[in-house]
């Protein structure tokens, strides 16, 4: 079983055992896009309750929770192979953590590790500008702009876990952190 790790290795070796851990089950009823949305909202919902008592704290933090739950899951919906999609997240002092697991095709691993390459070799907001021209100029449909958006946008930390799984399968865990504003200022 090969491992391949890209992106902030300590943060690929973050402990989730005091967060939440929900499993996006595969079944008749396909996951799909609203399964991401839900999911997302859920998550930014739960992981923003301590920040309640600020209006704009609250506000700030939800919607970064939600932006990123939301890129992740979105990202194992439409790349994942059958199976159940695993999120874990939780809050440990000032840090929003959310890692998802699931399951892609081998050549999807090797296309995703050629982005990866590229863009944690070059500066964030540089990529995400070029890529912006890029879809404006031309008629594809996948816009590559999530990514580059946590990490140019909202100085999001991210690693990605590649394992063999089995035959033409990979076993994909992308984990992320967030560093929350400790006040409505941030």
């Amino acid at each position: 079983m090969s491992k391949t790790v890209l992106g902030i290795y300590d943060l690929s070796e973050a402990s989730f055992s005091t967060g939440a851990c929900l499993t996006l089950s595969d079944g008749p009823l396909e996951l799909g896009w609203r399964h991401s949305g839900l999911t997302s909202d859920f998550i930014a919902e739960a992981m923003s309750l301590p920040f309640a008592a600020s209006k704009t704290l609250h506000a700030n933090i939800h919607h970064s929770i939600g932006y990123l739950s939301n890129e992740l899951i979105e990202n194992a919906v439409k790349f994942r192979q059958p199976g159940n999609i695993i999120i874990e997240s939780c809050i440990a002092l000032d840090v929003f953590m959310m890692r998802v697991r699931n399951e892609i095709d081998t050549d999807t691993s090797a296309r995703f590790q050629l982005i990866l390459a590229k863009m944690l070799s070059a500066e964030p907001g540089e990529l995400l500008i070029q890529q912006i021209e890029e879809n404006a100029a031309s008629d594809a449909t996948g816009s590559g702009l999530g990514l580059l958006t946590l990490l140019a946008d909202y100085d999001a930390r991210l690693a990605w876990v590649f394992e063999t799984s089995g035959k033409d399968r990979v076993t994909l865990t992308t984990t992320a952190s967030l560093a929350l504003p400790l006040s409505s200022n941030g």
